[in-house]
């Protein structure tokens, strides 16, 4: 337990004389060094809590929670699956879709694109392209009429606008004496989305359910169900709840499944960048070492007085242990604030580093996302403001060790 006589002089020593400018010097870059660790920490976690929890959502915006097909063929009478699903109170949204590769071309321009058909009166009920709209409305993707929804950049790869036509490719042929043709159909294009996910602006168009049924021979049948859960992270278990109640013949997945790979990268990279960067802290947290040892020579006549006067070498490793906590708090608290004030405005910050120096940092083409996000996440600060403390109060113990082995004798020989 600390004493205030400890606690009066190691606040003492925090505070070096005239002629100790070096050593108070030297703890400066201590407390600046935690405290630029600390911030780096939790801005690049904050960040990448941004990217994670943008990428879920807009992969989310545009697949589902949790998905049911067939193990094989279409999905037929898909109303009574959907009925059946509906009954369990964790899902509450259901949609069909049927979706196939096709080949879309206007003039010269060719492009391959991900064709969903859609019943555009229930799909905001599993997906969120509805408010992503640029130009027009899903419900104008009435039955028979064959019009098309495309992804912004999709369109601007084809050089079409709302009004234009298309023609759509599909995989299937048509038989004919002229020998096998592939099936065409024009669509006119009644809308256009971006949901800022480059993978889905890119590659994705929307046609009627009823159309995509015509066009790919599947009669009245679908290739699935998309589902919202009132909670994504339960997914797996009110899948597995489901699967207990369907037929064996029908397939459930939910989105941990189909985008597993990706989000474990994700994880897997948080964790590696936090190992790295607690590096940074612990290399900044044990100049304390240079510095309380430094401290500790100049003190040694001090120390020697003390022990004199009856400090017991406990005493004397309590007080320099005080001196290097201070040094380990104020870098500590110093660097949380600065990391929290940094990951806070991050989303200001960068974009006025752009615009001021003619760089753009996350090109639309190559990443998922084109702006830099973040979220701070609570209980990582906690753990980044619990390491950085843990760090600086182990680099003390060796100093304050040697301080209180210091032998009164020796010090006082030569004063």
């Amino acid at each position: 337990m600390f004493r205030p006589l400890e606690l009066f002089i190691g606040l003492r020593y925090s505070a070096a004389k005239r002629r100790n400018h070096f050593i108070s010097f030297i703890s400066l870059i201590s407390i600046l060094g935690i405290a630029l660790g600390v911030a780096a920490l939790i801005t690049v976690l904050s960040v990448m809590n941004g990217f994670e929890e943008e990428l879920r959502t807009r992969i989310l915006g545009m697949a589902s929670h949790a998905s049911i097909s067939r193990t094989a063929g279409p999905l037929e009478d898909w109303q009574a699956t959907a009925q059946r699903v509906r009954q369990n109170p964790e899902v509450v949204g259901v949609a069909p879709y049927t979706q196939r590769e096709v080949m879309l071309t206007r003039g010269k321009h060719v492009s391959g694109a991900q064709v969903r058909g859609i019943e555009p009166d229930i799909e905001p009920e599993v997906s969120d392209v509805g408010s992503k709209m640029l130009a027009g409305k899903l419900t104008d993707l009435t039955a028979g009429s064959y019009r098309i929804v495309l992804g912004s950049e999709l369109a601007y790869s084809l050089g079409v606008q709302v009004g234009d036509t298309v023609t759509m490719v599909t995989p299937q042929a048509n038989f004919s004496p002229a020998g096998v043709l592939p099936r065409l159909r024009r669509f006119r294009v009644i809308g256009l989305f971006e949901v800022g996910m480059y993978e889905y602006d890119r590659g994705v168009a929307l046609i009627n359910l009823h159309d995509a049924g015509k066009l790919f021979q599947m009669g009245e049948g679908v290739s699935g169900i998309r589902l919202k859960l009132r909670d994504l992270f339960r997914a797996p278990a009110v899948v597995r709840e489901l699967a207990e109640h369907l037929p064996d013949t029908l397939r459930l997945e939910d989105w941990t499944r189909q985008h597993s790979n990706f989000f474990r990268a994700v994880q897997t990279e948080k964790r590696v960048m936090f190992i790295i960067l607690t590096l940074i802290v612990a290399v900044a947290a044990f100049n304390i070492v240079s510095t309380l040892v430094m401290v500790v020579t100049d003190k040694r006549s001090d120390i020697a007085i003390l022990r004199t006067l009856g400090a017991t070498p406990a005493m004397i490793m309590r007080i320099f242990f005080i001196q290097g906590t201070i040094i380990g708090v104020l870098g500590t608290l110093l660097g949380l604030a600065g990391g929290i004030a940094l990951a806070t405005n991050v989303k200001t910050i960068v974009p006025w580093i752009e615009q001021k120096f003619h760089v753009q940092f996350m090109p639309a083409d190559v990443y998922y996302i084109s702006e830099v996000p973040s979220q701070i996440n609570w209980p990582d600060i906690i753990h980044i403001g619990i390491v950085a403390f843990a760090l600086s109060m182990l680099a003390t113990l060796y100093p304050a060790w040697r301080a209180g082995r210091t032998p009164p004798a020796e010090a006082l020989r030569y004063e």
